[in-house]
């Protein structure tokens, strides 16, 4: 699956608007995979996968009565989901919750191997990805396509849900 029939120049900081669109193929010291890839790691039990899609909070306002239904993350089998850690400008809160489910997934290893992924043309895996190379972290993947590209390959999914303390 092509992740993009275009593509853009990576940038040096961080995307912070547009998250949805043609991605960079590279990201610095980062290894960028495809599906088969991917698949290759996630096969071998020992990287952890890190789900950084968006989640849209229930809203504190809703009319009492209301019934408020997540929409289910069909993922990557054993991946830990992050929300919203991808956007461009993290508020401290969720730069916390970020940090602290690298930790979970690493196992406090920074060299332990990181794969981040959303959906095809996906600017918040690329930032994630970024950022976890800004905390230290040396073994970080880049998976553009996402699980857009892993349903395609037919590769096996699982519904997962956030991480606590999101």
């Amino acid at each position: 699956m092509a992740v993009s029939a275009q593509s853009v120049a990576e940038p040096q900081d961080y995307k912070t608007d547009h998250y949805r669109g043609a991605v960079p193929v590279s990201l610095s010291g980062a290894t960028v995979v495809d599906a088969d890839a991917a698949f290759a790691l996630w096969k071998t039990g020992r990287v952890a996968f890190v789900d950084v899609l968006p989640r849209a909070p229930k809203p504190d306002n809703l009319p009492k009565g209301t019934i408020w239904r997540d929409k289910p993350r069909a993922s990557i089998p054993s991946a830990i989901w992050l929300p919203n850690v991808g956007y461009g400008g993290l508020a401290d809160v969720t730069e916390a919750y970020f940090s602290a489910g690298l930790q979970q997934a690493s196992s406090g290893e920074p060299d332990h191997p990181l794969v981040f992924f959303c959906l095809a043309d996906c600017w918040m895996s690329w930032n994630a990805a970024k950022r976890a190379l800004e905390y230290g972290y040396t073994h970080v993947f880049w998976f553009p396509e996402g699980t857009d590209g892993w349903v395609f390959e037919d590769y096996p999914v699982e519904r997962v849900d956030p991480e606590p303390g999101y």
